[in-house]
């Protein structure tokens, strides 16, 4: 067994690692304390032998292996890209034209173009419905699955009572391995000092959290599992400054005598495994992809998101989420897709049409269809997208959209999807469902059911609670098989 105190030399010399070491020392710590107070080990808050290690339900027959799910914040307007109502009165529908796609009857928004060529690949969920026209609420149960009455707006924290997220889910179905189980991209949502609830592990603990590469603007907090340490320090600096050595010396005393806490050697044992791994160095760096390649995803955050995504579910994580907003020139943070207007001098319709919105998304998404379907790989990773809420059916004074719980559009591709189809639809101003009025928990039962883990599973909470994973039912309807 690597020796503590070697394994910390070798971090310092690395400069590069899948999680902080004192964040690490930090949750060994909590964990140890659980364990001498009597707490169960098996699958609990950050769990000693938490997830797959604790006797997680067989896999049900998912095709997916991974899932990139393209999280545009703010609720794009679903009049205005892939529900389109051109019979609507003039103030309902879309300033837009309309476009024929490659599946006949399919049609998509004149600026998505590159979409259009890949709905054979998609299926659009026109009849998504939950109540709520508030972003942290909606956030939360987009994400999460659940209601949670109390969250301030807009300050809603993120703490370790959260219901946790999808990737956490995940997280916690996953055997421990060299690469992280999920990883959020470019940053979770947050802003004015806030990372918003329903962004990680929540009760499940710090082991569940996704990876970040970076954590969120306009706030103190540090990236949970950052991927690398300040280039700047020195080993010796940096074990100086922290004070890792007789931190780790202390815990080695305790660890040797909780008999229980022996298992988190699986935990100490992956994220040392990422550091040396040379898969694991590798599916972080654009730089190893070609120019034409970067070209086609786009060079700007949204498209390198994207590229990084399919590298990330290439190297083996299953769950990448990639939290769509644009940072200002002043440091603000954007949710860019709560398109009321004025924004930059910009009509709300005028913002879709922005590099941030519609283009980036257009470019993007086909690249990567493009690229999955290439290598093989498009069968193997189910591409979700969906915001918080959809838009108002009225267009506003600023001719944007405001929030609008009642119905938006959700897709799916690759991962077993049955491409071509549109489930569920809206009445004619796109403003309630119709048919086939789908929740967010159903939303969420279909990832789960794709990546092969049963939303009827169970995780379980500090007190050693069952909570089922997911109180929704998966969209069969549009799964093959």
């Amino acid at each position: 067994m690597l020796h503590r105190r070697d394994a910390m030399l070798r971090l310092g010399r690395l400069g590069l690692g899948s999680v902080t070491l004192p964040e690490l020392l930090r949750l060994e710590s909590d964990r140890l304390a659980r364990a001498s107070g009597g707490t169960p080990a098996g699958g609990l808050a950050g769990g000693l032998a938490g997830g797959a290690d604790a006797g997680a339900p067989p896999r049900t027959r998912g095709r997916a292996k991974s899932c990139i799910l393209i999280y545009l914040w703010g609720g794009p307007p679903q009049q205005d890209m892939w529900d389109m109502k051109p019979e609507s009165a003039t103030g309902i529908r879309s300033q837009f034209a309309t476009i024929p796609t490659v599946v006949p009857g399919i049609d998509v928004c004149e600026h998505m173009p590159l979409f259009a060529r890949h709905t054979d690949k998609v299926a659009l969920v026109r009849s998504v419905t939950h109540p709520s026209n508030n972003h942290e609420p909606s956030v939360y149960r987009t994400l999460t699955g659940r209601i949670n009455n109390t969250l301030s707006v807009p300050r809603n924290q993120r703490n370790r009572n959260d219901f946790p997220n999808l990737g956490s889910i995940v997280s916690w179905f996953t055997p421990a391995g060299e690469m992280p189980a999920a990883v959020t991209i470019p940053r979770p949502i947050g802003h004015d000092g806030v990372t918003y609830s329903g962004t990680h592990g929540g009760f499940l603990g710090g082991r569940h959290d996704p990876m970040e590469t970076a954590a969120a603007e306009e706030t103190p907090e540090k990236p949970t599992h950052p991927i690398a340490l300040q280039s700047d320090l020195a080993e010796a600096r940096l074990l100086a400054r922290r004070g890792l050595l007789g931190t780790l010396e202390e815990l080695d005393e305790r660890y040797q005598h909780v008999r229980s806490a022996r298992s988190i050697d699986s935990y100490r044992a992956q994220g040392f495994s990422m550091l040396t791994s040379p898969k694991a160095k590798r599916a972080f760096r654009l730089d190893l992809e070609s120019a034409e390649t970067r070209e086609r995803y786009g060079r700007n955050e949204y498209g390198e998101s994207l590229l990084l995504a399919r590298r990330l579910v290439e190297a083996g994580v299953r769950l990448v989420t990639i939290s769509w907003m644009y940072i200002q020139k002043g440091g603000n943070v954007a949710n860019v897709w709560d398109n009321h207007g004025p924004f930059e001098g910009l009509t709300g319709t005028n913002m879709l049409k922005a590099y941030y919105c519609l283009p980036s998304l257009d470019r993007g998404f086909s690249a990567l269809m493009d690229d999955l379907q290439r290598e093989g790989l498009l069968d193997e990773t189910l591409v979700a997208m969906w915001g918080e809420f959809g838009r108002t059916p009225k267009l506003n004074a600023a001719q944007g959209r405001d929030h609008w719980g009642a119905v938006q559009t959700a897709c799916f591709a690759g991962g077993g999807v049955r491409g071509g189809t549109v489930y569920g639809a809206s009445d004619g101003d796109a403003a309630y469902p119709r048919s086939n009025p789908v929740s967010p928990e159903d939303l969420l039962a279909t990832v789960y059911h794709s990546l092969g883990i049963d939303p009827d599973a169970e995780v379980y909470d500090p007190l050693n609670r069952p909570h089922r994973v997911v109180d929704g039912r998966p969209i069969h309807e549009i799964l093959q098989g």
